[in-house]
C-alpha cells in the first residue's frame, strides 16, 4: 500500500486572484492557476496552498485565527523584517531552537500563517 502525502492546504480568502498574487509577491509563490473559483499555488516542495473563493462554495470566511498550514523559509528572521517593512502584521519570533523557531503573520484576508524554519 503506498504511503499517505499531503497535497494541498486550503486557505478561505475573498479574491483568488488578488490572494495569489499577494502570497507570490510576499512569499515567492509560484501561481499555477487563478480564477474567480479558486487559486493553486506551490513552492519548493510537493505540496500546494489553493486558496479558495466565494465563487468555490466554500463555507469557511477568511479571517482564520490559526493557520493552516506552515510556510518553510529559507532566513527566518530576514524574512519576518521584510514582510514587517512591507506593512504585514507579524508576530515575534518563537520556539526552541533546537525544535523549530517560528511567527505568526496576517494575509491581507486576516488569514494567520505560520513561517517556520524547518
Amino acid at each position: 500500500m503506498p504511503g499517505t502525502a499531503i497535497t494541498t492546504a486550503f486557505i478561505p480568502v475573498r479574491n483568488p486572484q488578488a490572494a495569489a498574487e499577494w502570497y507570490s509577491r510576499t512569499l515567492g509563490l509560484t501561481i499555477a492557476e487563478a480564477n474567480t473559483f479558486s487559486a493553486v499555488l506551490s513552492g519548493g516542495g510537493t505540496a500546494s496552498v489553493t486558496l479558495m473563493g466565494p465563487d468555490s462554495g466554500i463555507r469557511a470566511q477568511p479571517g482564520l485565527a490559526w493557520a493552516t498550514c506552515n510556510f518553510l523559509v529559507d532566513d527566518l528572521e530576514k524574512t519576518r523584517t521584510r514582510l514587517a517593512e512591507n506593512g504585514v502584521a507579524v508576530g515575534a519570533i518563537a520556539g526552541a531552537p533546537d525544535v523549530c523557531l517560528f511567527f505568526t503573520a496576517k494575509d491581507p484576508d486576516g488569514n494567520t500563517l505560520l513561517l517556520t524554519d524547518r
